[in-house]
């Protein structure tokens, strides 16, 4: 359990490991990191893995958002400045993670995006939930956070577990700093992000079933941003697809060749599906 947060910092599912490879993951819009963890099992073979969490009622603008995700990033540096440091981004942290590796470029090894969040400006549920979600008492904020959670993700692939603890932090989350987080993904635009300076590998992973956003056709028009990029689409994902037991993320970067040294043997059939 994470305790309530005062500020941001980079929260560790598991222990230390500082001679692996750093794995940075930025959350989707709830901020709390806590949701990698049916993927934190897999990846930690591999590597040190870290979240960036935000307080729960933060309203810190993007640039604000890069400049603490950089500060946390430079501290954790200090243990081990020569490893390679994978950023992997969901959704709203795509958004910010794109904008972090274009910000400080030389940082990074790899950039791993999932369902990234470029296209929410365009779609009528953010805007809807924009302006409604700031005025919402507490009670009906919490009530129809039952409303979107079909939206959130596949229920039916997801365990029980996982989804009382999606809607969990969909409800922790104050109603004013969920409004202001719809506003940061409704404004957000492509000049927020410098893709010339984006050079490394990158990964893009698109749910073909996202209730939410039509990512499958945004990656594929995000792609040609990128001088290096692969697109990986899971056909029958929803928006949430890490918390999904079916998808291991560790096994897709393997198969994309995304793991200098890999130490898990896997065997994925197909790499790209249409």
């Amino acid at each position: 359990m994470v305790p309530p947060l005062q500020q941001a910092y980079l929260y560790r599912p598991g222990g230390i490991t500082p001679d692996l490879p750093l794995f940075l993951f930025l959350p989707g819009m709830d901020g709390t990191g806590e949701l990698l963890t049916v993927q934190t099992k897999y990846l930690e073979s591999d590597f040190d893995v870290c979240c960036l969490s935000v307080p729960r009622n933060d309203l810190s603008t993007w640039d604000e958002l890069v400049d603490t995700t950089l500060k946390l990033l430079d501290l954790e540096l200090k243990r081990n400045a020569d490893r390679p440091i994978y950023l992997c981004g969901e959704s709203f942290g795509a958004c910010l993670g794109l904008q972090v590796a274009s910000r400080s470029p030389h940082l990074f090894h790899r950039i791993v995006l999932a369902n990234p969040a470029f296209c929410a400006h365009n779609h009528p549920l953010i805007a809807l939930g924009t302006q409604l979600t700031s005025w919402l008492p507490h009670p009906l904020y919490h009530l129809s956070c039952f409303v979107i959670l079909p939206f959130l993700a596949s229920l039916d692939r997801l365990a029980p577990p996982e989804s009382r603890a999606l809607l969990k932090v969909l409800q922790s989350l104050t109603p004013e700093s969920c409004a202001w987080r719809l506003a940061l993904l409704k404004n957000f635009c492509y000049g927020l992000v410098q893709f010339d300076k984006i050079t490394q590998p990158v990964l893009l992973i698109a749910s073909r079933f996202d209730r939410l956003l039509p990512s499958v056709i945004e990656a594929e028009k995000l792609i040609d941003n990128f001088a290096d990029a692969r697109l990986h689409i899971l056909p029958h994902s929803g928006h949430a697809c890490l918390l999904e037991a079916e998808v291991n993320l560790l096994e897709i970067m393997q198969t994309y060749h995304f793991l200098d040294n890999p130490q898990v043997s896997c065997s994925i059939s197909s790499s790209r599906m249409d």
